[in-house]
């Protein structure tokens, strides 16, 4: 009997459920006529279901049967106090255009709140959904001064946003947030609709403003977080640093964000703000191994940022830290990084291969030492040691199977192969890099075996090729000049081959090493005017632009290339990048 009760009220509800999905469906394609019997035939089966009387109200009105939706209304008002059925009879005299009856019917509904304000939630949201916006911002504000403990910021913001009020809808979003923090991430994705990455925008000025008030009046480290973010929005670094160290020095208790804050600053390559910020974990952070990667870090900057005269000081930097936490395992990366810099800046090639192979003695794990011989092969490439470079890579490969490092070792022993005039062993490594787990290494061996497939037919003795080869390995021993000379003959003895615009894009970056960023421009632009079906083009537009935008400051030219790139090359890996900086370049909002 139990299961026969329990078949019936499947059934009934398999029934129910097929009725609504037919009355939906009339209703959705304006077939109103059948939708209206559907419905009462819902209603019917079905008294007390509000979205069903709701649903055959709508149905009336589409019909313009406007006194049949007002005596269902009123019959259903009679029947039980629920409010936002004054709605839906207020709506209805506008349809008629009766403002007056309208707006009364509002009004009473919005007035319902005083004696249960707990219908505040569907008597706004009906609003809402009609649109009538200013009486939804009424009904949550009216709800919220009578029961403080009920929060509508969050659909107050949201409606103050489509109506541009932005002042508003910032301080509804943070005054939910102060007691929903787990809504924060979901605010700064709204916050980032409407603001820039210039400072100078009024939105951003207005949002800056709230926060700032908050924190003079209201202290709270969200406040000083959500002032960071933003500082961060604009690539304001410094200022985002100053809200960092005001959280770190009231909770005292993790370094954790200053260090993200530290390392978003370097690869925006914001380097002097970052090694203010790495100086100040190394002062602060009580634990050495925050202290060492502070450490490695911030001398990675100076390496970067230092001219011949600075290197002997750097080198003693070196020496000081190592001699200071002492040479183990904890401390790898900033040997290996001692290493590159005495081979690659001093040109003491014997020195740092001393120093790697001593690193070598030391007690460490497989993947340390695979670092410290990925280093040893850089090195020994560098010296034209290509045989002794590929017994260090071969020897990664067979320690570390299948492991991101292991991939970036072949790519190695590949690219030593296509330096020595190898290319067949090359694009044999190369294939199977195609499929790397590692984003990167996988595109720089899919570029790699383009530019090897796409000229070793060209030319039986693959002269070109094997210059080009030549003048890659002259960058990578830091000999620019050199390099961009020898690309230099390619252009002028191979002006009909197929590695002409891979020339001209090398080149062209080269020249921009040594900030010669006329050359650098003519170069991609003969790359843009003569090779507009090549491969490379999405390449040159990009690059192009990013020099009209960060060194010849010409936005207006960077934006057009920007733009050349979104309508003409959707499927550029430039694609993403090139849009947001076409539209911080427009000013718009960030996304």
């Amino acid at each position: 009997m139990r299961f026969l009760i329990v078949l019936l009220l499947f059934s009934t509800m398999c029934t129910f459920a097929q009725d609504d999905i037919v009355a939906r469906e009339y209703f959705k394609n304006g077939e109103f006529e059948k939708a209206l019997i559907s419905y009462r035939n819902l209603v019917e089966k079905n008294k007390n279901n509000p979205s069903y009387i709701i649903q055959l109200i709508k149905t009336h009105q589409q019909l313009e049967q406007f006194q049949e939706a007002k005596t269902l209304i009123e019959e259903q008002l009679s029947k039980r106090n629920y409010s936002p059925l004054l709605i839906e009879l207020g709506y209805n005299y506008s349809l008629q255009n009766d403002t007056i009856n309208s707006k009364l019917n509002y009004d009473k509904a919005i007035k319902s709140i005083e004696d249960n304000a707990n219908y505040a939630y569907a008597i706004g949201r009906r609003f809402e959904s009609l649109s009538l916006l200013d009486q939804a911002i009424e009904t949550y504000e009216k709800a919220m001064s009578l029961k403080p403990d009920l929060n509508f910021n969050m659909q107050l913001a949201r409606i103050y946003g489509e109506q541009g009020d932005i002042e508003k809808m910032f301080n509804s979003y943070i005054n939910f947030s102060e007691i929903n923090l787990s809504y924060i991430n979901n605010i700064k994705r709204e916050f980032s609709t409407f603001i820039s990455e210039n400072s100078a925008n009024e939105n951003n000025i207005i949002l800056k403003r709230i926060l700032l008030k908050k924190i003079q009046t209201h202290p709270n480290l969200l406040w000083n977080e959500m002032l960071s973010w933003l500082f961060i929005q604009q690539k304001d670094y410094k200022k985002a640093f100053i809200q960092e160290k005001a959280i770190y020095k009231r909770e005292l208790a993790t370094l954790d964000r200053v260090e993200e804050l530290a390392m978003i600053a370097y690869n925006n390559e914001k380097f002097d703000t970052a090694k203010g910020i790495f100086q100040f974990i190394i002062e602060n952070s009580q634990d050495i191994d925050t202290k060492i990667d502070a450490h490695y870090n911030s001398i990675k900057i100076e390496v970067e940022l230092a001219s011949k005269k600075d290197y002997d000081v750097i080198n003693d930097k070196f020496l000081n830290i190592i001699n200071e936490y002492g040479q183990y395992a904890n401390t790898i990366n900033i040997q290996i990084a001692h290493a590159h810099f005495l081979a690659f800046n001093l040109d003491d090639t014997d020195k740092a291969i001393a120093l790697l192979k001593e690193s070598l003695t030391l007690n460490l794990s497989n993947f340390h030492l695979a670092k410290i011989k990925l280093e040893l092969g850089d090195i020994l490439v560098l010296e034209e040691k290509f045989n002794e470079a590929l017994i260090y890579y071969t020897q990664i490969q067979r320690s570390l199977k299948n492991s991101t490092l292991s991939q970036e070792a072949r790519f190695k022993v590949a690219k030593t192969s296509y330096y020595k005039g190898d290319f067949k062993w090359a694009e044999s490594q190369l294939k199977i890099l195609k499929s790397s787990t590692s984003q990167l290494t996988a595109n720089d061996a899919l570029d790699l075996k383009l530019l090897i497939s796409d000229n070793k037919l060209d030319d039986s003795l693959q002269v070109a090729l094997k210059s080009y080869a030549k003048a890659d390995l002259l960058a990578f021993q830091n000999k620019k000049d050199e390099a961009i000379a020898m690309l230099g003959t390619i252009l002028e003895n191979h002006k009909t081959e197929a590695i002409i615009p891979q020339t001209l894009l090398k080149q062209a970056q080269l020249f921009e090493t040594l900030q010669e960023f006329e050359k650098a421009k003519d170069n991609y632009e003969k790359l843009i005017d003569n090779y507009k079906e090549g491969i490379l083009i999405d390449d040159a537009l990009f690059a192009l632009a990013e020099l009209y935008s960060d060194e010849l400051a010409l936005p207006e030219k960077a934006k057009m290339l920007y733009e050349t790139i979104l309508f003409n090359h959707a499927d550029s890996i430039y694609f993403v990048e090139a849009r947001k900086k076409f539209r911080a370049l427009r000013g718009d909002a960030i996304n």
